[in-house]
């Protein structure tokens, strides 16, 4: 009887041995962390302690956020009290079926496997928690201490967004180009809103292959986590990629849709995309995805005398429209009849439910993967032409209206020209909007206004920035 005993007595030995050894590890972990917080000076009460915390003052304003970091500690001792209640219930509920334990052989190997995956798993976790907390560096004297430490670093647990915040300096402390001696990796102040989703995204496997989560990047970007951080994985292409069309059949041909990987989309198709099929999965450029369509675009009169055409903008600057910026959504067609022009167009996209950044993409044009949350990635003066068309319309907030504007109106050089075409808004709201595009005093070439329905009107414009030489 004793020699099948053996094997149960001695996992309920090792498993009371563990709960006093976690029992130690909770103690000592909280007197280090009181100890390492008297050390670092937060039991002092010298100014700079007392304003910050009988003051009132926001923790970033001193270069450290203590919540975050308590809450880090507060993680870590939660993990193996977690982990202790789990040890108890186990040998507990072992104690209540003793009987049945003495009639079954547990092996090596079975010990093994409960002792990594409820045991050492979690503990290792703990630990990794523990040693990832970083705490603040104090300057000499606690008269005019300074915490210098970055504010963001104790809100996230994956270790690659921490090491991605974490200012780098430069090598042998020289300054770098940029005329710093540190280059700062910058996330959105919203990521901190969105912190499982971002955790999320940056949980994977250095080295190896990335998850197909291009869509959880894109909810970041949306939501104003954007730049969403870099990565170090590898992205998947689809299983059965192949060379894309020639350039010269390119611009008006369905692409190869085994070039797009459709697992996040509704579709799995080009042919699905169809404005006659309704459940197509996205509402905005509705037939884009139809060449015979797209084909019409900027190159015929419409019914609607807002209607602009290319070769009547190029006709106002002939010759000196190069390069622009379309932004709004869709597949690239106005860049490609920019193109037929000899006019470089790069074309904002976001995947809004179909494929619309592989598809400029594959049709040889230039999409840039951008939200309106961002700054245009462009220098001051520098573009001679940006067109917009049924991105921005009466949904948009004036505030933020105005901020992009500003902005485009920083990337415009001299002379060139903010094509808006079919701004659409309801017919109260006119005036507001009018005076937005009209405040910057750029020159009219045209200015038309047309009802799209009993409540709302159309707005279409082709405007000339000034010299403004100062």
């Amino acid at each position: 009887m004793a020699r099948f005993c053996f094997p149960k007595c001695r996992l309920g030995r090792i498993m009371g041995w563990l709960q006093i050894v976690l029992g130690a590890l909770v103690i000592f972990v909280s007197i280090s962390t009181l100890f390492t917080f008297y050390s670092a000076g937060f039991f002092l009460h010298n100014e700079d302690i007392c304003r910050h915390f009988y003051g009132g003052n926001d923790p970033l304003e001193v270069g450290f956020d203590v919540r975050a970091l308590g809450a880090r500690v507060e993680e870590v001792l939660e993990k193996m009290e977690r982990l202790q209640d789990k040890l108890e219930s186990t040998v507990q509920q072992m104690e209540k079926n003793k009987t049945q334990l003495f009639n079954e052989k547990i092996s090596r190997m079975e010990q093994k496997r409960f002792l990594e995956e409820e045991v050492i798993r979690p503990l290792y976790a703990a630990h990794i928690s523990l040693r990832q907390i970083r705490l603040p560096k104090v300057a000499d004297g606690f008269g005019n201490s300074t915490i210098v430490e970055h504010p963001l670093i104790n809100n996230f647990v994956i270790e690659e967004i921490r090491k991605y915040i974490t200012p780098k300096e430069n090598r042998a402390a020289k300054i770098n180009i940029y005329g710093t001696e540190k280059i700062h990796n910058t996330i959105g102040h919203a990521c901190v809103l969105m912190k499982k989703e971002l955790e999320e995204y940056m949980e994977y496997e250095i080295g190896s292959y990335c998850k197909d989560d291009w869509n959880l990047a894109q909810k970041l970007m949306v939501h104003g986590c954007d730049p969403v951080p870099r990565r170090r994985c590898l992205t998947r292409a689809s299983k059965l990629y192949l060379n894309p069309y020639l350039i010269n059949e390119s611009l008006w041909k369905i692409p190869d849709g085994r070039n797009v990987r459709w697992s996040n989309y509704q579709c799995r198709d080009f042919e699905c995309l169809s404005s006659k099929n309704p459940r197509r999965g996205y509402s905005k450029c509705v037939g884009c995805f139809e060449m015979e369509k797209e084909k019409l675009k900027w190159m015929t009169n419409a019914s609607l005398p807002i209607d602009v055409l290319i070769k009547d903008v190029l006709a106002i600057k002939p010759g000196v429209i190069r390069i622009g910026l379309d932004y709004g959504i869709g597949t690239g067609t106005f860049a490609a009849r920019m193109r037929e022009q000899n006019v470089t167009i790069i074309s904002t996209a976001l995947n809004l439910g179909a494929p619309f950044n592989e598809m400029i993409a594959l049709r040889g044009l230039i999409p840039l993967y951008t939200t309106l949350n961002q700054r245009l990635p462009f220098f001051d003066n520098t573009m001679d032409i940006i067109h917009t068309s049924g991105f921005m319309d009466g949904w948009i907030d004036l505030l933020l209206l105005d901020y992009i504007l500003f902005d485009w109106d920083r990337v415009l050089r001299p002379g060139g020209l903010l094509w808006i075409d079919r701004f659409f808004c309801n017919r109260k709201d006119l005036d507001d909007y009018m005076y937005m595009f009209l405040q910057f005093r750029y020159k009219k070439h045209k200015w038309a206004i047309a009802p799209k329905s009993k409540d709302e009107v159309y707005l279409s414009a082709v405007l000339e920035k000034p010299p403004r030489s100062l």
